[in-house]
């Protein structure tokens, strides 16, 4: 912000004034007012960006006739053990971190304190300054996770909670001057959890808890003194009359808030202190608060407030509106985006909108933050007008007026995989929904702010916010069940997202018997066409096959997918979507025929429905070039993934989850098409980036160095394979759990590198541990358990234990035929793995009579040239051939 001197001539005033209307005219940005006595000129226009400073959050702006407090502000900079910041700064040390409390009452001016600190650390070039809203957890980790993006510490796959870790992990470490404010600040055990214990870094904590000052160095903060409040008055409004400087002083208790209400209206209306302290004397303040209500004020501020609103209401278009909306909406910040919408649903200019702000903003009863982008209004303010809504019976009004707002500019916001791009906006959207929440009647809670809260929770989970989407969807499923009741559209929606929640959190226990509960009463309630009914069997389906039971999967999808088709059209996004995950489903089933003929049918229908570049579509084509691969069309199926990483590149980024996903399943392409010379520089790449980007523990950068080691064990380079399984291990133990189902597959591929370097007691060890685990955690038909007991047979028949290795087999082989199917390509593997361990055990008749079986299977399920209908027809060759030799008598 700039001022303009007190003292030049009236011409260079004015061509400054025309200057200034030029440029709000022209960008939009700002409002340039003159305040009706003292004609001082206020700019709400960012400050130019310092490319060497780091400014985060909301620090509020210097307001019109600002009080310094230097006393204060010394002893503010002494219990910090530094010099105050505008007197110069040092290079600060390692040791604990230096924390200070600044508490008071409300209206005392401790914000203002903090705001005073961070303006001069900013002016003394301090690094970073971080100013986060600290009234909940949820504000304190979303203001952090922001800190850690303009750090450059946010990887792309953090959520909330992770960010904010490498933010206070940067801070503690950091040996440059660096401020962090946590404002109003309410718990002492949250606030605590995410202080840096160590560093540079100065933190300054506001707060109304006085639990807060026997935790860190207190400092309070009081009301003016008389001088100060002089002082004040004097400076705001021009007049000389120290009599009534001192009179209204004390009428108002000394107050810094109530005396700003006071200055702004005697310049707004040209009194004098005599002609206030009349108009204030005669607010009728039970026209407009409740007895309670104004008793629970300090002296004079309700009645001070009052008379600011009405002035400003009575003088204002559109003020008493815009004051209402900004009372309910979270005491840290609007942004002007979100006001927007208001000023676009009224017919209302921007520029006229932020005039009238800025109109406003002379009032003192709001202002902006530092960079002009956000409108704050304090809480005390902010609860007057609550009051006043709720003693007229208009507070529920208010609400749907604010609840309509944030709905408008929600709808404005991408979704699915899109939803990064809009991640700080999602997070306001959170903040301001809680804010709304915690002022509305828990037992009248709007079915639209419900229904806010349900898109709140969704797009957590599309920003990889499980936890708190758990939470929050949890909470708000309650509150629908116990206010809409338990079969209202909002509470059956609010459940299938909150199992989908589930389902991405690995909670499956409870994901399933959620889906199915809400299927049924959504049958019952909604019917069985219903577009709701059809998402949740849909999604049921998926979790099904999350959990292996492919066959249910299959069921339901098949059932499904008709009824969509007769509902919705085959081209409706969510008849799309169903055939994609039909297709997957015949896929892992071993149907790949039907899997390839419908994702072709997928990718065509997406790309004319939503574009050949809509993340939806890329998955399609991605699922497909798998489908491929699994059906052995490797040259078609690498050529897709080729494409279709460069499609992830251009449109999502280099480093998005999902383009990190698909060039790692092309790296399998390679493996699997035998070109080690491809898979293993992308494989390595690959792993290097998600180590970059998400870190060294992140599930998926631990998948990577699995299928890395795997690579490395083709190749033969077992020393490196063995490292990195190692290395994958310790870390699927220690981040997942020795039990998660990708452990346990982990856990297989180590055995595998032990087998293929002859520790052959080892990888038997190894494997009959994981065929018990696997048994215990997922079932004795998982897949997977299949999979590793058919792993266990091929160690006991490599260390030449046929009388083991036979009996497992063939075990194995009848559980595969009853749980996949006869022609899954699993169950045919394990028929060749029989034949062979036959073979070797010298039974060359019922070897060739299994080989010969297979093959004929193997070509018609898989076709002539699948790499499994390849291997088969060697081992049958093979084994003809040496049976030939000993009728012969041959060696």
């Amino acid at each position: 912000m700039s001022t303009a001197d007190d003292t030049p001539g009236l011409s260079s005033r004015g061509e400054e004034a025309r200057r200034a209307r030029l440029r709000a005219r022209a960008s939009g940005q700002g409002r340039v007012y003159q305040s009706a006595r003292d004609q001082t000129i206020h700019h709400h226009y960012p400050p130019a960006p310092d490319p060497v400073q780091i400014v985060e959050g909301d620090i509020p702006q210097r307001p019109p006739g600002f009080q310094p407090r230097e006393l204060l502000l010394r002893r503010l900079g002494e219990l910090l053990e530094e010099p105050a910041p505008d007197h110069g700064v040092r290079e600060a040390g390692g040791g604990a971190a230096v924390i200070c409390a600044v508490a008071g009452t409300p209206g005392v001016g401790k914000t203002l304190l903090a705001a005073s600190y961070a303006w001069a650390c900013q002016a003394a070039r301090w690094p970073v300054i971080a100013w986060i809203a600290a009234e909940t957890t949820d504000q304190i980790m979303a203001g952090l996770a922001a800190l850690a993006e303009r750090l450059g510490e946010r990887h792309p796959d953090d959520d909330a909670a992770a960010a904010a870790r490498r933010a206070r992990a940067w801070l503690a470490a950091t040996a440059r001057p660096a401020l962090l404010v946590f404002d109003n600040a309410t718990d002492v055990a949250a606030v605590r959890r995410w202080c840096p214990a160590t560093g540079a870094a100065r933190v300054l904590i506001t707060t109304r808890n006085r639990a807060f000052a026997r935790a860190y160095a207190p400092l309070e903060v009081e009301v003016f003194t008389s001088g100060q409040a002089e002082a004040f008055l004097r400076g705001r409004t021009g007049l000389t009359d120290p009599g009534g400087a001192a009179e209204l002083a004390r009428e108002l208790g000394h107050l810094p808030l109530a005396l700003a209400q006071a200055a702004a209206v005697i310049v707004r209306l040209r009194l004098d202190y005599r002609g206030y302290l009349d108009l204030l004397h005669d607010v009728p303040l039970g026209d407009f608060l409740t007895a309670q209500h104004g008793d629970a004020y300090p002296a004079g501020t309700a009645e001070a407030i009052m008379l600011s609103v009405t002035q400003a209401e009575s003088a204002l278009p559109f003020a008493r509106e815009l004051l209402s909306i900004l009372a309910v909406l979270s005491p840290s910040g609007v942004p002007l985006q979100v006001l927007s919408a208001l000023g676009d649903a009224r017919g209302v200019e921007p520029v006229r909108l932020r005039e009238m702000l800025a109109d406003l903003a002379d009032t003192s009863l709001i202002t902006f933050s530092e960079d002009g982008t956000t409108v704050l209004m304090h809480r005390l303010i902010q609860r007057v007008l609550c009051d006043r809504a709720a003693h007229h019976g208009g507070l529920d009004v208010v609400l749907d007026q604010a609840i309509d707002l944030l709905q408008d500019y929600a709808g404005t916001l991408p979704d699915g995989a899109r939803t990064w791009a809009a991640r700080a906006a999602v997070e306001m959207l959170v903040d301001q929904s809680d804010a709304l929440y915690r002022r509305a009647p828990a037992d009248e809670l709007p079915d639209d702010l419900l229904a806010l809260r349900i898109w709140c929770g969704r797009s957590l989970h599309d920003l990889a916010e499980l936890t708190r989407a758990v939470h929050l969807l949890d909470a708000t499923r309650a509150d629908c069940a116990r206010v809409l009741g338990p079969d209202h559209p909002h509470t059956l929606a609010c459940r299938t997202f909150l199992a989908f929640a589930y389902r991405e959190a690995g909670d499956l226990g409870r994901a399933i018997p959620l889906y199915e509960a809400t299927l049924a009463d959504s049958e019952r309630v909604l019917g069985a066409d219903h577009p709701s009914t059809l998402s949740c069997r849909n999604n049921l389906a998926a979790a099904h096959h999350a959990v292996g039971d492919w066959q249910r999967a299959i069921a339901l999808l098949e059932a499904t997918l008709p009824d969509l088709d007769r509902v919705h059209g085959p081209e409706h996004p969510e008849t799309l979507a169903c055939r994609h995950n039909l297709a997957i489903g015949y896929q892992e089933a071993g149907d790949l025929s039907q899997a390839v003929r419908l994702l072709k049918a997928a990718v065509t229908g997406r790309e004319h429905v939503l574009g050949s570049d809509h993340e939806s579509t890329l998955s399609s084509r991605a699922h497909l070039a798998g489908a491929y691969q699994a059906a052995g069309d490797l040259k078609r199926a690498i050529r897709l993934f080729e494409a279709t990483v460069s499609d992830y590149e251009r449109v999502l980024g280099a480093d998005h989850p999902d383009t990190l996903a698909c060039r790692t399943n092309l790296a399998g392409a390679y493996q699997a098409a035998g070109d080690l010379d491809q898979a293993i520089p992308l494989y390595e790449q690959t792993l290097a980036e998600r180590e970059r980007i998400l870190g060294p523990d992140h599930p998926h950068t631990l998948a990577s160095r699995t299928y890395l080691a795997g690579a490395h064990q083709v190749a033969g380079n077992l020393d490196r394979a063995g490292t990195l399984l190692e290395a994958a291990l310790s870390g699927h133990e220690r981040v997942l759990g020795a039990d998660h189902p990708d452990t346990l597959t982990c856990r297989t591929y180590l055995a595998a590198v032990y087998q293929a370097a002859g520790d052959l007691k080892q990888a038997v060890l190894l494997l009959k541990a994981g065929v018990s685990d696997h048994e215990r955690v997922l079932g004795a038909d998982h897949p997977s358990t299949l999979t590793c007991r058919s792993n266990l047979a091929g160690a006991y028949q490599a260390a030449g234990n046929l009388r083991r290795a036979i009996p497992l087999y063939e075990a194995t082989l009848a559980d595969r035929e009853r749980v996949l199917g006869p022609d899954h390509p699993d169950t045919l593997s394990s028929r060749n793995n029989l034949a062979a361990a036959y073979q070797v055990a010298g039974a060359l008749g019922p070897a060739i009579a299994l080989y010969t079986s297979t093959l004929t299977d193997c070509e018609r399920a898989l076709g002539d040239d699948h790499p499994m209908t390849r291997v088969v027809r060697a081992n049958l060759v093979a084994a003809s051939d040496a049976a030939l030799r000993r009728a012969r008598g041959w060696r």
